[in-house]
């Protein structure tokens, strides 16, 4: 996507991976943007409150606050900031979620800065786009992990017990990687 910008967008990218984040960084500079890092929810909101954002990249699992408390501050602070997920933790759960908080686009890792700029410009939409293919039942599972993890806020004891799982389990299934859909 070739996108020219008169002035500097600002832009907020949080993400707790620092040599991404700096590699990321560097990209959006070339495209244009004026990029301020934080790596993590708690870093990045007094960025956002002191700037807000025209646009924000934000992973999705750090270490203290989730990213998704991050969308919801940058949305009420102001609506029209466009906001990109990024997670390497990819479910149609926590992809809505998002969405409903104010994302623009959700996108897994890893995701370049062409993608990410182009999912700038995406309008958003909590419609999951149709699949020819159904879902394996890995991914499924994965899914319905992510949903009930998401309900309970994150308490893997509490999302064990809703599951009628061993907490060890859980966090073992946790661990892994989704299932690609494939």
């Amino acid at each position: 996507m070739n996108t020219s910008f008169n002035e500097q967008a600002s832009l907020l990218l949080v993400d707790d991976d620092t040599t991404f984040s700096q590699v990321l960084c560097h990209a959006l500079e070339k495209r244009g943007f004026a990029v301020t890092v934080a790596h993590s929810v708690e870093q990045a909101l007094p960025l956002a409150l002191a700037n807000p954002p025209e646009y924000a990249v934000v992973d999705l699992k750090m270490g203290g606050a989730s990213g998704l408390t991050l969308i919801q501050a940058l949305h009420e602070l102001d609506p029209a900031t466009r906001i990109v997920v990024l997670t390497g933790y990819a479910s149609i759960a926590t992809a809505v979620e998002a969405v409903k908080l104010g994302a623009t686009q959700y996108l897994s890792k890893p995701a370049n800065a062409d993608e990410i700029v182009a999912a700038f410009g995406h309008h958003a939409s909590t419609d999951a786009p149709l699949n020819a293919q159904p879902p394996s039942v890995e991914r499924l599972e994965w899914e319905h992990i992510q949903r009930v993890l998401q309900e309970h806020q994150g308490n893997i004891s509490a999302t064990a017990r809703a599951l009628n799982m061993h907490r060890r389990t859980l966090q073992r299934k946790l661990s892994k990687r989704p299932a690609t859909e494939s």
